[in-house]
């Protein structure tokens, strides 16, 4: 839970999919417990999910339609086109995009990961340098419902 400057009350989780990645507990019985949890405090909660599969993304949008003032998924590093307000008033977005160097592979040095495709090796990951982006959304919510009420993605270039 944070408090902004404003004094208006702000509930964030963080769940971690299941598709293709590590078993972990259910992200979908756990981030609805935690969003009614949150709902408690403050109408205004935002959901990070961590997840390969945009359709796990995507039904957990769906299945916090209206609780959630957001769902934005995150992990694969590339900035999705499928930004909406789902009927129900949730914002969403299957991949936030990306932090970092963007003449890379995943922020990394595009040689490094190369080799470890070619050779199926472990390596160690270095970050790449140059073509730096700020990638992420901007939502506009009703503070009293939580309801979002627009959601726009942002991609700030690094200025050469």
């Amino acid at each position: 839970m944070f408090t902004l400057a404003n004094g208006t009350k702000l509930g964030v989780a963080n769940l971690l999919g299941r598709v293709f990645m590590k078993p972990i507990d259910c992200p979908f019985r756990v981030g609805r417990a935690v969003v009614e949890r949150l709902r408690a405090e403050t109408p205004l909660v935002v959901v990070d999910m961590h997840a390969e599969a945009t359709s796990e993304k995507r039904a957990l949008a769906c299945m916090l339609d209206g609780a959630a003032t957001a769902v934005i998924g995150t992990h694969t590093h590339v900035q999705t086109a499928d930004d909406t307000v789902l009927p129900g008033g949730t914002a969403y977005i299957s991949d936030a995009g990306m932090t970092g160097p963007h003449d890379s592979i995943v922020g990394v040095k595009s040689d490094i990961i190369l080799h470890n495709f070619l050779t199926g090796m472990p390596v160690r990951h270095e970050a790449a340098t140059g073509d730096a982006r700020i990638e992420g959304v901007a939502i506009e919510a009703d503070s009293q419902t939580g309801k979002a009420l627009k959601i726009a993605r942002l991609r700030i270039r690094e200025r050469a």
